[in-house]
């Protein structure tokens, strides 16, 4: 496995999920536990079965969010004459400029913009200076970017 970088923004929407979940969440999962048990016999308490589940599940998420904390390089800032982490890449494909957010993976949402830089398109532009030709692969076909703008 390569190493994950992620901005500092995506590292802190991190560390708010987990507290959230290692706080709020559990102590409602746990109320519910409760609720449940009061209803009697648990081998048929649906109820209880569900509130097990969301537990397992929270339990979970709380694992693997403090597991992806610890392995992560937070990267801090961007420079405006190289594409990284946090930059505004204006490209050009086919004569049509388009603007895109470098993001950390968890930040990804591609119908706005935001590009992780694990994606294909995030790893071609990476490490790109203004003029560069960025070559992404695609199932169909290479797409050359021109990058025009990085800020």
């Amino acid at each position: 496995m390569s190493e994950q970088i992620i901005s500092e923004e995506g590292y802190q929407k991190l560390e708010e999920e987990l507290h959230m979940l290692s706080t709020a969440k559990r102590r409602e999962i746990a109320e519910r536990i409760e609720k449940a048990k009061e209803l009697g016999d648990l081998s048929e308490n649906a109820e209880y079965a569900d509130a097990k589940e969301a537990q397992a599940f929270n339990e979970g998420r709380i694992s693997e969010i403090a597991n992806l904390l610890k392995n992560l390089t937070v990267v801090k800032g961007h420079s405006r004459s190289q594409v990284g982490m946090g930059s505004k890449v204006l490209a050009e494909l086919n004569g049509e400029k388009k603007e895109f957010t470098i993001v950390s993976f968890n930040q990804a949402d591609p119908t706005a913009a935001l590009i992780s830089n694990e994606s294909p398109l995030g790893e071609a532009f990476v490490g790109k200076k203004v003029g560069d030709e960025a070559i992404v692969h695609t199932p169909k076909g290479e797409m050359k970017y021109k990058i025009v703008k990085i800020s």
